[in-house]
């Protein structure tokens, strides 16, 4: 992986995009959201994760995150993957799911092609993180983030859409609690 793409600086604010693996629309499920917002909400309390801004999409989601210093950003969202991974697997196979076979194909599939992957892949590598450390960075990330589902037609507002902390931006309060970026 390139060195431009790591978590380098301990305290920076970092936007980081987890993938699903083969793009795999599996947010279109409400019990998967919950899931991610559940664990995201975990990692706050317990891993010092700060969150900053968040939009969960179809198919991944966007984050603008640091750490507090309990635990470096990078073991955070390792952790947070490899968690959630699991979860997902096992609500996929414990519900009814009209993609069930599906999914665990492609998840089984993708992890099979790693010796570090016991069973199932659920996230691509990487995060694809950026450092921001202007404020035109940090407002151009964050606008994208929260317009993102307008663009996507999921809303007309992006304050409307649920699944992100455009609520939070707009004076409102969100799913989870957001660190606000002045």
């Amino acid at each position: 992986m390139s060195e431009k793409y790591k978590f380098h600086n301990p305290d920076g604010i970092y936007f980081i995009t987890p993938t699903i693996t083969d793009w795999i629309d599996l947010f279109t499920k409400q019990r998967y959201c919950e899931l991610v917002i559940d664990a995201l909400k975990y990692c706050q309390k317990e891993k010092g994760l700060m969150i900053h801004g968040w939009c969960i999409m179809s198919s991944h989601l966007h984050l603008i995150v640091s750490s507090n210093g309990k635990e470096e950003i990078s073991a955070i969202i390792n952790d947070f993957k490899t968690f959630t991974s699991k979860a997902i697997i096992r609500e996929i196979k414990s519900t009814e799911e009209s993609r069930k076979k599906w999914m665990l194909r492609s998840f089984e599939e993708a992890g099979s092609k790693l010796k570090r992957i016991s069973h199932y892949k659920v996230w691509r590598d990487g995060n694809h993180p950026v450092e921001l450390d202007t404020n035109q960075m940090v407002d151009q990330r964050l606008a994208y983030l929260h317009e993102n589902p307008v663009k996507q037609g999921i809303v007309y507002h992006a304050e409307d859409y649920c699944y992100s902390s455009a609520i939070d931006y707009s004076g409102g309060h969100g799913l989870i609690e957001v660190d606000l970026i002045d």
